[in-house]
């Protein structure tokens, strides 16, 4: 089988002068945390990027359909992007929320104007996981009661509050944690107990909740926090109909419902702005982060004046909260994904992606399943499709030989058995194209 090649890209990588992959590994195991992690056996070295491709130290060119996990929005490098960034670091690098500066408020105003119904008080922090922190001290603050439900399956930070919301073991320390906080089965049509054959699913899957707020609660919560579209998870997607009935058995126990769009929003899903939108709900507090600022360190809640008021009871601050230049950043995201119609590019290039997934598996028995929405897309991988053992071993290789063929894919699941398709919105057909052929020729050399 001829090997895939990369479709044309009119652009010359600078010749790398820095210290080689070797001593940077070197340096990292021994200055860096032990805890962070390493894709592929013989580790790339990216330094460089442009829209949707990055080059290691060689000048090898790569199709990024990892996307920095699902954080490269509009491109490497895209260059409004940068040159705002750059505009606003030679006039004013740092500015507090304890002085006035036109970036915040006009950025506040601008990512409201996205946000439906009365979603329109922006916090603005720095992850994804403060985001959900503060979501969650919002909410306990403004309904008085502590108790939370999150989803098994789970992915919401690494910090000590959001450890006790994620669902995998994988992510949790062996440390007191998760006070209050109550795991309904994940509602995955896929390994769950209601499939997609079966229209009352979400229905089904929603009770589970209901159940948890009986027998597991004082029958009054805090809150209810969910991923729109579950990332670490394995891009699991919720059957119709789960969040609006979820969205009421909370709220008739005093809670809010939380939607976590950090992976899936700013038009990822391609039908939607927002991930939550494809399950018609309104939250009453958003969470984001990744995509929002295309790689900068830009996190942001969003909710109603009536809860948001909650913080006013008292002094609330974010020394890097509203940061002028990540304002600046994230404001001309907003603007590219307008003006060049990344959302439907993304609803486009994804339904084609999708197409070719399902292709694929009517050729290859290993891929159990298929899913996902917009360019926010899964291929379980399983040993035999009728026991659905997770292919961990067979999940790795196929990775690595996409990668020795300028594909870069990204993995979760709880067995780290789902391939998952996140690439800057961007992409184009040649390039959907190329990543089929190739994940067709390393799945048949399995």
């Amino acid at each position: 089988m001829k090997t895939p090649k990369l479709p044309p890209f009119d652009y010359q990588p600078k010749k790398y002068r820095g210290p080689s992959a070797d001593e940077v590994l070197r340096l990292r195991k021994e200055f860096l945390n032990p805890g962070i992690f390493l894709y592929y056996k013989k580790p790339i070295m990216l330094v460089e990027g442009k829209m949707q491709y990055v080059w290691d130290e060689h000048g090898h060119r790569y199709l990024d359909a990892l996307g920095g996990i699902v954080t490269v929005s509009v491109g490497h490098c895209h260059p409004e992007v940068v040159d705002v960034a750059r505009k606003q670091n030679e006039m004013l690098q740092h500015s507090t929320t304890i002085y006035l500066h036109p970036n915040i408020a006009e950025y506040a105003r601008e990512l409201a104007a996205k946000m439906p119904s009365e979603l329109k008080v922006c916090y603005f922090v720095n992850s994804g996981s403060e985001a959900n922190d503060l979501a969650l001290l919002m909410a306990r603050v403004y309904t008085g009661n502590y108790d939370v439900i999150a989803l098994r399956n789970a992915y919401h930070g690494g910090n000590a509050v959001t450890m006790g919301l994620t669902a995998h073991r994988t992510w949790k320390f062996n440390v007191p944690h998760s006070f209050g906080v109550h795991h309904a089965i994940v509602p995955d049509p896929y390994r769950g107990l209601w499939g997609r054959d079966d229209v009352d699913a979400g229905k089904k899957y929603a009770a589970d909740v209901k159940n948890l707020l009986d027998f597991a609660t004082s029958g009054e919560v805090a809150a209810f926090i969910a991923e729109s579209i579950q990332g670490v998870g394995g891009c699991v997607v919720f059957p119709d109909g789960y969040l609006k009935h979820v969205y009421e058995h909370v709220r008739g126990a005093g809670g809010l419902c939380i939607a976590d769009e950090v992976q899936s929003g700013f038009g990822r899903t391609g039908t939607h702005y927002w991930g939550f939108e494809t399950q018609g709900v309104i939250p009453d507090i958003v969470t984001m982060a990744k995509g929002i600022g295309n790689g900068c360190p830009l996190g942001a809640v969003v909710t109603t004046p009536k809860i948001a008021a909650t913080l006013g009871q008292r002094t609330h601050f974010n020394t890097f909260g509203g940061n002028p230049v990540a304002c600046a950043q994230g404001r001309a995201v907003l603007e590219v994904i307008e003006r060049e119609k990344l959302q439907e590019n993304a609803l486009k290039i994804g339904n084609h992606i999708l197409a070719g997934l399902n292709r694929l598996k009517e050729k290859h028995n290993l891929i159990g399943d298929v899913r996902g929405k917009g360019l926010m897309l899964g291929i379980e991988l399983v040993k035999d499709r009728q026991s659905k053992e997770p292919a961990r071993e067979e999940c790795a290789h196929v990775l690595e030989t996409c990668k020795e063929m300028g594909l870069l894919l990204g993995k979760g699941g709880l067995h780290a058995q789902t391939i998952r398709f996140s690439p800057p919105m961007c992409v184009n057909k040649q390039d959907a194209d190329f990543l089929l052929e190739v994940l067709d020729r390393a799945l048949s050399d399995l």
